[in-house]
């Protein structure tokens, strides 16, 4: 079947991710190749001090981004989008959503980049003797009741972004057991949240003090290739105000972006790993036995499966590239030159391969919000150089291009060197490694091991949502466990491209780290 009649059939499946600065939409056969995309713009606000977006911002991104999707559907194969197989929704993982009884918002949403539940995050890590970051769900709350906020007592829901929007469309309050990871967390052997710290939650002051159970207002957890609910009416005329989009449609549970990566990345099994460069950053390993001790910078999350995988999540990566590119971009028009933003990444990504190893003295942190995983509470934002430092453009953009990887190096550091963790593959993915080789490579260097990329490693979460609405399908007719899923029909014929880190470039990456390390405490 040619893609003109799956997508005028309703054969198609639609997968679609909220990032930190673009929603887009990936339309997918059943063996995974794109058949469409679409995307709406969008940028997080500071407010009364806190990263938000709006639930109109949600709304009518949700709606642009599904109308330039069926745009650019119309435009190129003639057909007016009327149904699809399946559905998938993913968003950026934890923040703090909170519902009262008849589903309203009780406060603007917070997102997972504010740092402002320091005390909660630290109680509920002693409390539970498991690490609980300050951007979980779970810490937001907490830190809610023990600020005393007034809406806490009218909580009678409370999920992530992912889950209010599949709710939307969907009517269903449920959650994948990736996303639920970031919420709260999840005992991997039973697949839901766990129960020991359920109890010992429910034990502190400050929940003995509100008229609710956690357990009652938290999302039901499902697994990959569970049934989540259908389009409703509702639903569908949210997502296609124009009527067109008929109801009826099956969801996938909706998934975290790390969820997403893993699937994208074909990184779900034992030994994989995948480091998603973006707006944010963080790298996944799946593990084959719990680590030693807790650690603050690395938290314990899971597959959409459920498999138990060690975390390292930093909020700042390429926003501070983002903005230096810019300003190049403006001084080109100064100088009568309108350079595309595309080759202006690219050109500028590609400057920073002929810079020295160690950036030649170069130093930058880019840190436009709080990095916790190096102890740094709000934006921070640098360029240091000394009178012996090499000001050259390459090595300005080699410094922005280890800067942004500088603070997940710390907490690698720690998983792969002094735990010992074992990863047989490492995957890229997202912005970062949008120009070939150049992320690619620095990345390798940070982990000291090899690095791959997939042709579709531009493609994203959105992708990686809508091959897990294609699962839920295959498993309804009978599929085995999700990594054999992707090994055998949806990676089978992909080529990843790997690079393996050279001594050079490990050894500048180190002696940039020690800068960065010691240049902290300013």
């Amino acid at each position: 079947m040619d893609s003109k009649t799956i997508l005028a059939q309703g054969k198609a499946i639609l997968g679609i991710e909220f990032g930190s600065t673009r929603i887009k939409a990936v339309v997918i056969d059943e063996q995974g190749n794109v058949l469409a995309q679409g995307g709406h713009g969008w940028e997080n606000r500071y407010e009364n001090g806190v990263w938000t977006y709006s639930e109109e911002d949600i709304r009518l991104g949700l709606q642009d981004c599904y109308a330039d999707l069926a745009a650019n559907v119309k435009s190129e194969y003639g057909v007016a989008l009327t149904g699809f197989a399946a559905i998938g929704i993913s968003a950026m993982m934890h923040g703090y959503l909170a519902f009262d009884t008849d589903g309203k918002l009780l406060v603007p949403f917070r997102t997972w980049r504010n740092t402002i539940t320091e005390d909660a995050a630290a109680a509920l890590t002693k409390a539970f003797d498991f690490n609980i970051p300050q951007r979980w769900s779970i810490a937001h709350i907490y830190q809610a009741m023990r600020n005393g906020e007034a809406h806490v007592n009218r909580i009678a829901h409370f999920t992530t972004l992912a889950g209010w929007v599949h709710e939307w469309l969907s009517g269903q309050k449920v959650l994948g057991v990736g996303d639920a990871s970031g919420m709260f967390p999840i005992d991997s052997a039973t697949g839901d949240y766990d129960a020991r710290m359920l109890d010992i939650f429910d034990t502190l002051p400050e929940a003995k003090a509100v008229p609710w159970k956690l357990r009652d207002i938290l999302p039901k957890v499902l697994s990959a290739g569970e049934p989540a609910g259908v389009l409703t009416e509702e639903g569908a005329k949210l997502l296609d105000p124009t009527g067109t989009l008929k109801a009826g449609i099956p969801l996938c549970p909706p998934e975290g972006d790390a969820g997403t990566g893993m699937v994208a990345t074909n990184s779900v099994g034992l030994r994989t790993g995948n480091i998603s460069a973006g707006t944010s950053v963080f790298a996944m390993v799946v593990l084959e036995k719990p680590l030693s001790k807790v650690y603050p910078e690395i938290d314990l999350v899971t597959t959409p499966d459920g498999a138990a995988v060690a975390m390292v999540h930093c909020n700042n990566c390429t926003s501070d590239i983002n903005a230096w590119v810019g300003l190049f971009g403006e001084f080109g028009k100064l100088m009568g030159c309108d350079i595309p933003t595309g080759d202006l990444f690219t050109k500028l990504y590609s400057a920073a391969l002929s810079g020295e190893a160690d950036c030649g003295g170069l130093l930058s942190y880019n840190f436009l919000s709080g990095e916790p995983v190096v102890g740094v509470a709000d934006s921070k934002l640098a360029v240091l150089r000394t009178a012996e430092s090499r000001f050259t453009l390459s090595n300005f953009m080699r410094m922005h291009m280890y800067s942004a990887l500088g603070a997940l190096k710390v907490g690698l550091d720690l998983l792969l060197k002094k735990e010992g963790v074992k990863v047989d593959k490492m995957l890229g993915h997202g912005g970062y490694f949008k120009t070939p080789v150049v992320g690619q490579k620095f990345a390798a260097a940070a982990v000291g091991a090899p690095v791959s990329v997939m042709e579709t490693a531009g493609e994203g979460g959105a992708w990686g949502i809508g091959i897990l609405a294609a699962y839920m399908l295959a498993k309804k007719n009978g599929a085995g466990a999700l990594q054999s899923y992707l090994d055998d029909v949806i990676f089978a014929n992909l080529k990843a491209v790997s690079l393996a880190p050279e001594k050079e470039d490990i050894e500048g990456f180190e002696k940039f780290m020690d800068a960065f390390r010691n240049g902290l405490g300013l």
